[in-house]
């Protein structure tokens, strides 16, 4: 009675203050509620032990296909000119990323490992997912991941403003779908594509496999026009999100939250500069190809994918070009972070090994 209890509880805040936060645009809301309302509960053991088995690779599946829908055969066309720039600019930023968490990493709190997935700069929601999985400290990541989302998504407007003097008297329109499948048909094909996602990931051991395989699969269906207007209700999107939230957020503790509070110092100092380095990529990408500087701000802009979307069609800009570059960073970042971890990993226990060799007293020979 108690344990069920504690899941109302739980279940009942984080729809409250999910349904608060998305009024008032607050992105990723779902996750976010779930993240705060599971560390409230967590610090005053209110909290249900654990999470349902398969509950996080089932929220990882929904996430990897929601995140692939957004790849659009038109978006590609969009990049045909400039493709050769616009991975150069994706692979300087995951580039610029690693080097912040390597920084980040630097901390006595934060591992090596997690400092890089804290601040890769992009897919912060998939990122959070499949952290732990990689052998990260998913607590730290989803409080540093959020704290960029939430900042740059603040920023926007007022670079947009101040800086760049935008004018939104001739606003764009955003990219529709033009057809959707039936809802029985989305729902059968996104149980399809996370089951056989997730599976095939696994057999040809892909890192963050639950994530990445329905991601895959989803892409191509996209890019091949066989996805027959796929879309993933919100709902699910929400509840995802949610349940990636409440992973991070129940195993909070005092410790956890005092170690956090030491290391945001200096995340929020490498967010800054990350911000400040991907805002002169985008300044060299308008040179390269002939955009404005807003637009080439917009599309490099590291997160806050939806505020970007919003901010493109209110000032009449190349929204296609713009969400284009954003989801080529956004799937070079989520597919290289868990070959990142994996390098990552076999170092440490390379130099570990290493280290416990020297220490081994020399014999001499009889």
């Amino acid at each position: 009675m108690r344990r069920m209890l504690s899941w109302v509880v739980l279940v009942t805040l984080t729809v409250a203050v999910t349904v608060a936060l998305t009024a008032i645009g607050v992105p990723s809301a779902g996750l976010f509620a779930a993240l705060v309302v599971g560390v409230a509960l967590a610090l005053a053991a209110l909290a249900p032990a654990r999470l349902p088995p398969h509950t996080g690779l089932a929220a990882q599946g929904v996430l990897g296909v929601y995140i692939g829908t957004m790849v659009r055969p038109e978006a590609v066309d969009a990049l045909r000119p400039d493709w050769l720039i616009v991975l150069a600019i994706a692979v300087a930023t995951l580039l610029l990323s690693v080097v912040a968490g390597a920084l980040l990493g630097l901390h006595r709190d934060v591992s090596p490992l997690t400092g890089a997935l804290a601040l890769v700069a992009g897919g912060a929601s998939g990122l959070v997912a499949i952290a732990r999985e990689l052998g990260g400290d998913d607590r730290v990541v989803s409080v540093v991941q959020y704290l960029r989302v939430a900042l740059v998504t603040a920023t926007i407007p007022v670079m947009v403003t101040v800086v760049y003097h935008a004018d939104r008297s001739h606003p764009g329109s955003s990219p529709t779908q033009t057809h959707s499948a039936p809802w029985y048909l989305s729902l059968a094909m996104l149980a399809a594509l996370v089951v056989v996602g997730a599976a095939g990931g696994r057999l040809i051991r892909l890192p963050g496999a639950g994530l990445l395989g329905p991601l895959a699969l989803t892409i191509t269906l996209q890019l091949t026009g066989l996805s027959f207007g796929l879309t993933v209700p919100m709902v699910l999107v929400q509840a995802a999100y949610m349940l990636i939230g409440w992973q991070a957020g129940l195993s909070f503790t005092l410790a956890s939250v005092r170690a956090i509070g030491r290391i945001l110092p200096l995340a929020l100092g490498l967010i800054v500069m990350l911000g400040a380095a991907t805002a002169g990529l985008g300044i060299v990408l308008a040179k390269v190809t002939g955009i404005t500087e807003l637009e080439g701000y917009l599309a490099t802009s590291p997160g806050g994918v939806y505020a970007v979307l919003a901010t493109a069609v209110e000032t009449g800009s190349n929204v296609t070009f713009i969400i284009a570059v954003q989801v080529v960073r956004m799937l070079l970042m989520l597919f290289a972070a868990p070959l990142m971890a994996r390098a990552l990993a076999r170092f440490s226990a390379q130099r570990r090994a290493i280290t416990a060799a020297s220490r081994e007293p020399i014999r001499a020979a009889d």
